[in-house]
């Protein structure tokens, strides 16, 4: 962003501070990805899966939703490359990614979980 010209001058220059800045679909991705995590049962399900493999069945059962609906929740996680599935014959089992993003993110809601409930 070399040369940026603001409306009023304080006397500062920005051009060097604003050099690094991600680009703007850069900001888009990360948009993208919380709002992935706009719901709590999505959120639970993510943090469930980076602690344990588990198929569909009984993570229904822990959740106490039906399948369907936790199939949709599993289709936006797995869209998004927060989680990956594999078929053992008529089960399909879901984990978090061994990805960058997931670590991150799964970091992000333990530490705000943390911050926010101090007592759980």
């Amino acid at each position: 962003m070399s040369d940026l010209k603001l409306p009023h001058d304080h006397g500062e220059n920005l051009n060097t501070r604003f050099d690094h800045m991600p680009k703007l679909e850069d900001f888009q991705t990360a948009s993208d990805i919380f709002k992935l995590l706009d719901d709590s049962n999505r959120i639970r399900i993510f943090w469930i899966l980076c602690h344990c493999e588990e198929c569909v069945i009984n993570l229904s059962a822990i959740m106490g939703m039906s399948s369907p609906a936790l199939s949709h929740h599993l289709k936006f996680l797995k869209t998004s490359g927060l989680i990956v599935s594999h078929r053992e014959g008529k089960e399909v089992y879901y984990k978090a990614a061994e990805t960058p993003q997931a670590d991150l993110m799964h970091k992000t809601i333990e530490r705000l979980i943390e911050i926010s409930c101090p007592l759980t």
